[in-house]
């Protein structure tokens, strides 16, 4: 079993930054695929950046150039640092687990935190 919990999120301005943090409750973490997913009230949940146990990543084009996944192994935990946040990266985040990618990548991961809030808005 492997348990997820966010943290970071809060009340930010345009432009502001952000990092969101996801630790892990035990290193067998470090061998899985993980994700970034957020949900806005009212809309469905969507993929935001993956990074995969090789270390390549990918993200949303909403987010690219803007939002930068990476992973401390010796932490067990990964980081979305998000940057030049606008009020449409208003969301609760989630961050998820799975041993294969594909699975991450299509939000059918088997491990989820519970999310953290991040509100951006003047």
């Amino acid at each position: 079993q492997l348990f997820l919990t966010e943290s970071g999120g809060g009340l930010v301005q345009p432009g502001d930054s952000l990092r969101l943090s996801c630790v892990a409750s035990n290193r067998t973490f470090n061998n899985y695929a993980v994700g970034w997913f957020r949900q806005a009230p009212g809309m469905q949940r969507e993929f935001v950046a993956i990074t995969s146990n090789g270390g390549s990543t990918s993200y949303a084009d909403s987010v690219k150039g803007r939002f930068t996944i990476s992973r401390d192994s010796a932490k067990n935990t990964v980081y979305l640092q998000m940057n030049s946040l606008v009020p449409e990266d208003t969301a609760v985040y989630y961050c998820t687990a799975d041993r294969w990618r594909a699975d991450v990548f299509q939000g059918i991961g088997n491990f989820w935190g519970q999310g953290t809030q991040v509100t951006v808005s003047s």
